[in-house]
Parts: C-alpha cells; structure tokens; sequence
C-alpha cells in the first residue's frame, strides 16, 4: 500500500510538471479578472459556482471568472497549483483523500476534514473551508410508502426483508474495492437475494416506478427530490464522508481578505435535501445553475448586510488530528 501510495504521489508530481508549461483545455483567464473560480462539470458543482461567485459580486467590486469543465479534483488540483484558477467551488473530503493526497479512506467524518485540511494547507497554503453543510455520497435508499410498511430508517433495517427484495445498484459498485458489495457483506454482515446491477442514472425511476425495492444511489441527485426518496442512514459507516466544501488559495485570501468573510456566510447552510432540491431545479425544471444560485441566495437572504457569520480560520484546524 505505501509502494502504491508513493508512485501515486510521483504520479501526481509528473503530471504538475507536465502542465506547468501547458495550459489545462478551458482555462483562458482575462488578466484583468481578479478571482477565477473553478466550478466543475456537473450540475451541482456548477451552482457551488455560481453561488460563490455571485456572493463575491455582490460584496466587493472584484471581478470573477468561472472554468466550468475541471471535471475532476486532480484537474482542479493542478489548475491551482499552476495559478490559474484561485478558489474551487466544490470539494469532497473523500475524493481528495484518495485522490491527489494520496491517502487512505477515514471513515470519520470530521477527522477526514480535519486531516484534508491539515495537508492542503501544509503542502500547498490552501484554506479547505468547513463544510457546505452536505455530502454527496452513495446512499441505500427506499420510497416513502416502502420506508413506513417495513419500519426501514437505516441500512442494518434492510436485513429483516433482505430475502424478498428487489435492490437496484450502480454496475461499479459490484466491484469496487473498499465499500463495495464485498465490503457491504463484511461490515452489515449480510446479502441481498436479488441485486440488480443497472446504470446509476436509471436506479431513481427503477425505484419510483415499483420495478425496484430499494437503490443505491447518489445522495443528493435531484431526482431524489422529485421522486421524494428517503435516504437510508448508513448506521455501520460502510462509505467513507463526501463532505462537500470550497478550496481558496491563501494568497487570493490574503490580497482580497474581505472574502474569506464572504464565504465563510456559506459553511454549514446548505443541508443535503437543499442541494438535492437546488440539482432538481436545473435537471428535472432545465433552470440554469446561475438562477438557480440566484433563487437560493434571494431565498436565505444572502443578499442582505446583515448575514453573519464567523470569519473561517484555518489556524484553529491546523494539527487538530496530527
């Protein structure tokens, strides 16, 4: 495992090298921008986007920029690494543990964020601001109507009616090492008669329209909202934490210092039915993220001076879980 974990390192440290003469495809930045956030790919990242940058406008007289399609946290990593982009939008504890810090998965919630923003601050000055207040992570779910006949609130209830249920998963998670069926079997200490393995994409309708039990899927995909699914809580922590925050590097937190008090208004405010309802909006009602964004920031008053909140300090992080 170190021998994986050292060439994966080297790995990563090529790949800068590589792009610190290149231009990663996208990134353009006007010079006379002063903040560009990197935003990602897909739909939820993209209104982290929007709401950051639109919290920033409405603030201060910056200009900001946005690179949409850093689809991964490696690509994000290496874009600020070059300078070209100073805040990404949307983190995961999880993603980036395994990812581009090379370590292993901790199943703790607040010891992966206290460990992620030890080393991203330690290795590259980055502030990993607390959490948005959701992950976006795999989640057993059910309908409402299956939720109550069965009394099922939590994964270890799924093991009373594990003989005569239908469960629907992504094809990957089959196979996946770590928190995968193997894994599952392991830890809640039983199996499913019939699993199904199908696109994640297809597993929300399977379960609406009856054709499945019980899902695995994404927690906060809107579909979840539109179907009104119930979220089974994870009760033997078989996944590791996908707690979502945004990265800034410290030296655009200490040229603009009046962001960091601007972003800090977003730690902990936005929960997972949020962020599941907020992806609903722009997938299921074809909303753009930018109106979006501005529907949630009109909505909870984030356009008001008077909002609040603790300035984010990453000195009192620091060393928390050494």
């Amino acid at each position: 495992m170190m021998k994986f974990k050292k060439s994966f390192i080297m790995f990563i440290l090529s790949l800068s090298l590589i792009f610190t003469s290149c231009t990663l495809p996208g990134i353009g930045a006007d010079a006379n921008e002063d903040i560009v956030i990197a935003s990602g790919s897909n739909t939820e990242r993209l209104i982290l986007g929007e709401i950051d940058r639109q919290m920033i406008e409405h603030y201060t007289d910056l200009k900001v920029s946005m690179i949409p399609n850093l689809s991964s946290s490696i690509l994000n990593h290496i874009a600020m690494l070059k300078g070209d982009v100073n805040i990404s939008a949307g983190m995961y504890t999880g993603t980036s543990l395994t990812g581009e810090l090379g370590m292993d998965p901790i199943k703790d919630p607040d010891k992966a964020l206290g460990v992620v923003q030890d080393e991203y601050y330690k290795r590259w000055n980055r502030l990993w601001y607390p959490s948005y207040g959701f992950e976006n992570t795999y989640a057993f779910m059910v309908t409402k109507d299956f939720a109550e006949k069965n009394d099922v609130k939590k994964v270890s209830d799924l093991e009373k009616v594990k003989d005569k249920i239908k469960v629907g998963v992504d094809t990957a998670w089959i196979s996946r090492k770590g928190d995968g069926y193997e894994a599952f079997k392991d830890i809640y200490g039983f199996k499913f008669k019939e699993i199904y393995p199908m696109q994640i994409g297809l597993v929300y309708t399977a379960l609406a329209s009856g054709e499945m039990d019980v899902v695995l899927g994404y927690s906060t995909d809107g579909k979840i909202a539109s179907y009104d699914l119930v979220l089974l809580e994870d009760d033997k922590k078989l996944f590791p934490p996908y707690d979502c925050s945004l990265v800034a590097t410290e030296d655009i937190i200490n040229k603009y210092p009046e962001v960091n008090s601007i972003l800090s208004k977003l730690s902990g405010k936005i929960d997972t039915k949020t962020m599941q309802e907020l992806n609903r909006r722009a997938d299921e009602d074809l909303v753009e993220p930018p109106v979006v964004a501005k529907e949630f920031l009109e909505k909870n008053n984030y356009f008001e001076d008077d909002n609040s909140s603790k300035d984010f300090d990453i000195k009192e992080r620091i060393g928390k879980y050494e």
